[in-house]
């Protein structure tokens, strides 16, 4: 397994998908890129090979964002299966190495994701597995950090923003490179919802879920519009020849959102399926030469009067990690919302042993 850059001859292929050789130069194209000689690739170890992590491997791997995933987990004959399935179908999409290993193996990752943990049980609530996942987080932290220190690290178990958090006060690494996937999947969630009662396009709506991803996160909707299109006049400015646009019902917006997660986990056993959507677009942007506004639990330093906590409001993520907060101007009764959530996420810290 070659460093994440390297040198060596043109005559050399490592697992890529295309070749142009122009003026001497070499380029790879996909998920390696070649200039001058230099090979530059892409590497994520993925902690956990659940429902959540193996599906994370697989839509990296068909999105061709990655050339190398390392799946880790305790149950290793499981990575092993399920590095094994992914690997056979690489043929007919981005060429990518994947394979079961242990922490030494994520030496030069440029991302981990943390996805192990207990899962959520059909009523229970994400606070609810707090200590179990917080104990098993708090064993992962050295063992990983020792052979990873240069990786930005996403947090994808639940309680996704006390994780966060035990992460960022256990593992001694710079914040910025610390995000939890927070509540990108409940904006996900929320544009979705918008998009269909209006019967748009999901790229058009700009809205967001702010603070705890769990029951006290709430739907700043002042900053939400579609197309520049405040919602609250959507329904009389945005029309559509034969089709009537029912009246927006906010609070039925919210409970949708707050309770999709456990409708899915009541009707099928777990959520998988989005939230790994969600954490590869992380990735992507990661892995991008741009930064990237998103909704991801960061450590709060006294925007909006909140501080001490993770939790999520609009961030700039990019090659560097973190790079800064959008401090977007909220109402009154907004930030107390936010305040609260806050308090809510601190009183389930302060029973924890951290």
């Amino acid at each position: 397994r070659p460093p994440r850059s390297t040198l060596f001859p043109y005559t050399t292929l490592f697992r890529s998908n295309v070749i142009l050789l122009t003026g001497g130069m070499m380029y790879i194209l996909k998920n390696q890129i070649i200039l001058f000689g230099r090979c530059t690739m892409n590497k994520v170890s993925i902690i956990g090979t659940g429902s959540v992590g193996s599906t994370i491997a697989y839509t990296l791997t068909v999105m061709g964002l990655v050339s190398e995933i390392v799946m880790i987990d305790i149950n290793s004959e499981k990575a092993l299966g399920e590095a094994l399935d992914i690997r056979q179908g690489t043929p007919f999409c981005g060429a990518c190495s994947i394979y079961a290993g242990d922490y030494r193996d994520a030496v030069n990752s440029d991302i981990v994701i943390i996805t192990s943990g207990i899962a959520r049980k059909p009523g229970q609530s994400r606070l609810e597995l707090a200590q179990t996942n917080v104990d098993i987080t708090k064993m992962i932290i050295p063992e990983i950090t020792k052979y990873a220190p240069n990786a930005t690290y996403i947090i994808v178990s639940n309680p996704v923003d006390i994780l966060t958090y035990t992460f960022v006060k256990l593992s001694g690494l710079p914040e910025n490179r610390i995000i939890g996937s927070g509540t990108i999947l409940d904006t996900a969630r929320l544009r979705s919802r918008l998009s269909e009662y209006y019967n748009i396009n999901q790229s058009n709506v700009h809205a967001y879920v702010f603070g705890e991803h769990g029951d006290s996160s709430f739907i700043p909707w002042s900053v939400a519009n579609i197309s520049n299109v405040p919602i609250r006049d959507c329904q009389k400015l945005i029309s559509t020849p034969g089709i009537c646009t029912p009246e927006l019902d906010f609070e039925e917006i919210e409970q949708y959102v707050r309770k999709s997660g456990g409708r899915v986990i009541a009707r099928k056993g777990a959520t998988f399926y989005a939230v790994s959507v969600s954490v590869c677009h992380i990735c992507k942007c990661l892995l991008a030469g741009i930064d990237t506004t998103m909704t991801v639990s960061t450590m709060m330093h006294g925007e909006y009067g909140v501080d001490d906590v993770c939790l999520s409001t609009l961030n700039m993520v990019g090659n560097d990690g973190v790079r800064g907060k959008v401090n977007v101007s909220l109402t009154d009764g907004e930030v107390a919302l936010l305040r609260n959530s806050a308090e809510k996420l601190k009183e389930v810290i302060k029973s924890l042993k951290i």
